[in-house]
C-alpha cells in the first residue's frame, strides 16, 4: 500500500510539473508575441523633405560609422531604426528630442560628444531624419 501511494503521489507530482511547465511556456509565448509589435517602415529616402534629407546626409557623415539607421541590428552602437516609435531608447531613457539631443551633444558611454561639431540646424535636421525611421 505504501509503495502504491508513493507511486501515485510521484506520478501526480510529475504530471503537475509537466502541466506547470506547459502553462509557463504558454504564458511566456503569449507575452512574447503580445509584446511584438511591428514598427511601420521608415519613410523612403526619395520621400524625405529637404530638412530630413539634409539630416540623412549628416547621419551618413557623422553617425553611420557606428549606428544603422535602416536595419534593426547593432553596429558599434545601437540601431536607430524606429528610435522615436518606441517608448524608450536602448539606454532606457525616454525617447524624446531632448534626450537624443543631449546624447548627440554630450555623448554617453562609448558615444563621443558631437557638440563641438554640430550647430543647432544640424541637430534639428538629424532629429527630423531620425523621426522618419
Amino acid at each position: 500500500m505504501c509503495i502504491m501511494r508513493v507511486t501515485v503521489e510521484a506520478s501526480a507530482k510529475i504530471e503537475g510539473v509537466s502541466k506547470l511547465s506547459t502553462l509557463i511556456f504558454l504564458a511566456a509565448a503569449t507575452m512574447a508575441t503580445a509584446g511584438c509589435k511591428t514598427l511601420p517602415p521608415p519613410t523612403p529616402l526619395a520621400e524625405l523633405n529637404p530638412q530630413q534629407a539634409h539630416g540623412h546626409d549628416l547621419f551618413q557623415a557623422r553617425c553611420a560609422a557606428c549606428h544603422y539607421d535602416r536595419r534593426n541590428d547593432a553596429l558599434h552602437g545601437p540601431a536607430l531604426l524606429g528610435v522615436f516609435k518606441k517608448p524608450s531608447l536602448p539606454s532606457g531613457a525616454a525617447a524624446t528630442d531632448e534626450r537624443v539631443t543631449a546624447t548627440m551633444l554630450h555623448g554617453r558611454g562609448l558615444m563621443p560628444a558631437l557638440g563641438n561639431t554640430l550647430d543647432q540646424t544640424d541637430v534639428d535636421d538629424i532629429l527630423a531624419y531620425l523621426h522618419t525611421l
